[in-house]
């Protein structure tokens, strides 16, 4: 049976049980750091550089870069949860960071606001019109000044294809089971999500889909959207274990520049 998905299931799925789901991506600061080691490698971010932090989630890369004395960062995440979440974390850390609501496709900040653009942690392919993807490139590219750095960071479609993992579970502490079934449409990825406690029983039965790209297709879109001297970096994993960590487990990052 095929998975069915809503198009629209970006705009629940991001809340409180999704940072259970996916805490060992998303929770985990040692992987968030080094996460962090790599994009500065590639982008030259420095103190006074202005960031945005585009489908950032609660900031984790935000957090990192302000604990590192990098930047000046905005959030923006279109889950009003997330982001509640983030400026909480934000303030108890004691940084300034600027936390908004929002589409990327339509973003609110001026022309020329932002030094660097980062889409990080797998956050693109959500919406099945492909086209939204390559908007939101577009409006990254308005909002960047010359000479500027866009990052993305997505899970490499060609290498998930050639190791597809069709079912897996793992706990999460003593009573959460997360139990995934999972399946190739094309260039797209769909899974079920069950999430279990022991003691209560279903907490969450979700459908969800994310479109992969192979190096050289996301490499063109970012061309497409206008930015120059595009290049991709692989086989990039922050973990250093074993195990299934669901499209996380291998990755790419494609960085542009605005002319």
């Amino acid at each position: 049976m095929s998975i069915d998905v809503d198009p629209d299931w970006w705009k629940t799925l991001f809340d409180d049980i999704y940072l259970v789901t996916d805490s060992r991506s998303v929770c985990d600061d040692r992987v968030t750091c080094r996460e962090v080691d790599v994009y500065c490698g590639f982008v030259p971010i420095r103190t006074e550089d202005r960031i945005l932090d585009l489908c950032g989630g609660q900031g984790r890369h935000s957090l990192e870069l302000c604990r590192r004395g990098l930047g000046r960062c905005s959030v923006l995440d279109y889950s009003s949860r997330l982001i509640d979440i983030g400026s909480g974390l934000a303030a108890r850390e004691g940084y300034t960071i600027d936390y908004s609501q929002g589409d990327a496709r339509r973003l609110k900040f001026k022309n020329r606001s932002f030094d660097h653009v980062l889409i990080l942690g797998n956050s693109l392919g959500y919406i099945p019109d492909e086209t939204a993807d390559l908007a939101i490139f577009q409006e990254s590219l308005r909002v960047l000044k010359s000479g500027g750095w866009l990052a993305v960071d997505v899970t490499d479609g060609n290498v998930v294809k050639q190791k597809f993992i069709p079912n897996a579970w793992h706990e999460i502490g003593e009573d959460m089971v997360i139990c995934r079934q999972r399946e190739l449409q094309g260039n797209r990825i769909c899974a079920r999500e069950m999430v279990l406690n022991k003691k209560t029983g279903l907490v969450r039965d979700r459908n969800y889909c994310i479109r992969l790209y192979s190096s050289d297709h996301l490499s063109a879109l970012v061309e497409r959207a206008g930015f120059t001297a595009v290049q991709v970096h692989t086989d990039f994993s922050p973990y250093q274990r074993d195990g299934d960590v669901g499209f996380m487990n291998h990755r790419m990052i494609v960085t542009g520049r605005k002319p």
